[in-house]
């Protein structure tokens, strides 16, 4: 990518003695994207805060609920190749301010929603905006970020999905609670707008290299890494998502909290995210794989030991940090491997990436309403459990020896 400065930007760059963009400044672009991650993340994992409720208002019962859930990952499956093929050859900035002004939109048309198929058609539209954002946001964070700072720029962009889960999902669930949950959507949309305005006023015009011909797009995804990844990835993200789908009604029917107390532990699982962030951009280049390893096999421990842990209300608080800790790290590596093994062509192997991840959740959002339904809502860490334990040991056997290359040559 061939990165420039709009001229009405310059002028508000303010510079050092000795010529140069001063910290702030140079990170600004970063810091953007970032306001950008914690808006998308916090919007996608709200109704998992407010499944209750909105489900309460429209006469729905939270399994029914979690086809909120579901089928807007699903959508993010299916769209995000399409959508970033035909997307791929705009200037990045000015796809970056369409996807906000579409998601801005959407949340609107949430807010002032009369019944669940609107509501619907409003997420479908933001799952849309979806699929192009979690595409690109990653390589252009690398690309815009300060030289050799690949890392810290990640684990920036990953901040901002944790700063989601520390502010972002309590505050808008504590509004949805006292104030209803459509001022939520209404908020929402209110701080993705400011991020539009950040977008046009601070970003660079960043023109995109990601162009790639739909003949070569089998070629550029058959590699034996992304191909690993592709695989591990969906059996990994259903089971933590038959867990993670279904937390709020796990620690309300369950572990028995009151729903403050659940809204203090969302924010005990994303809080740690920062730590997550911080340990990866100074740690991770000298242990790459033993970061591959604990994210793998922290987040199948977690899920089995949900329902041994989850009667009392300080062990489960803890595993649900160790939980939020394995999460992060896992998002971290493999979009770092991502960007490692395919340098050129970034955003159509993570459209697909974003794509299959999503697969993941809306399968984990199925499977858990089915567990609920026709099991226990205690079962669903056995459940989710039992999947990711399988894309453990297809780690272990094939991912971890292909990553090992991977990241000896970056």
């Amino acid at each position: 990518m061939k990165t420039t400065v709009p001229d009405k930007i310059k002028a508000h760059i303010i510079m050092t003695d000795t010529g140069e963009k001063t910290f702030f400044m140079r990170w600004l672009p970063v810091l953007t994207l970032t306001l950008c991650t914690f808006v998308f993340n916090t919007s996608e994992f709200i109704p998992i805060g407010l499944l209750t409720d909105i489900g309460r208002d429209f006469g729905r019962t939270e399994a029914e609920m979690g086809w909120l859930v579901t089928t807007y990952a699903w959508v993010v499956a299916l769209m995000s190749l399409p959508l970033m093929l035909l997307a791929s050859k705009m200037e990045c900035r000015r796809l970056m301010m369409s996807v906000l002004a579409l998601f801005v939109a959407s949340h609107v048309l949430s807010a002032v929603a009369s019944n669940y198929w609107i509501l619907l058609a409003s997420r479908l539209g933001v799952a849309c905006s979806h699929a192009i954002f979690w595409s690109v946001v990653s390589p252009l964070a690398v690309e815009v970020a300060p030289k050799h700072k690949t890392s810290a720029a990640l684990g920036l962009v990953v901040a901002g999905s944790s700063i989601a889960m520390i502010a972002g999902l309590p505050l808008g669930r504590v509004l949805g609670l006292y104030l209803g949950w459509r001022m939520t959507f209404l908020a929402i949309g209110l701080v993705a707008a400011i991020a539009l305005v950040c977008l046009w006023r601070f970003f660079p015009s960043v023109h995109s290299r990601n162009a790639v011909a739909l003949d070569k797009v089998p070629a550029l995804l058959s590699r034996p890494a992304l191909m690993g990844i592709y695989i591990l990835t969906p059996l990994i993200m259903t089971g933590n998502f038959t867990v993670y789908s279904y937390i709020e009604p796990f620690l309300a029917q369950v572990t028995g909290m009151l729903p403050d107390r659940i809204t203090w532990v969302l924010v005990a699982y994303g809080a740690v995210g920062i730590l997550g962030s911080w340990i990866f951009s100074h740690f991770f280049d000298r242990r790459p794989i033993g970061f591959l390893q604990f994210s793998v096999f922290g987040i199948v421990a977690s899920l089995f030991l949900m329902a041994p842990l989850g009667g009392g209300e300080l062990t489960i608080v803890l595993l649900c940090i160790f939980w939020g800790l394995a999460v992060t790290l896992y998002n971290l590596v493999f979009q770092s491997a991502i960007i490692r093994a395919v340098p050129s062509g970034t955003a159509v192997a993570m459209s697909v990436y974003s794509g299959i991840y999503n697969v993941g959740i809306g399968s984990g959002a199925l499977v858990g309403g089915l567990v609920c339904t026709h099991a226990s809502i205690a079962d669903i860490g056995w459940a989710g459990g039992a999947i990711a334990a399988a894309g453990a040991l297809f780690c272990l056997l094939r991912v971890g020896p292909v990553m090992r290359g991977v990241f000896a040559k970056s």
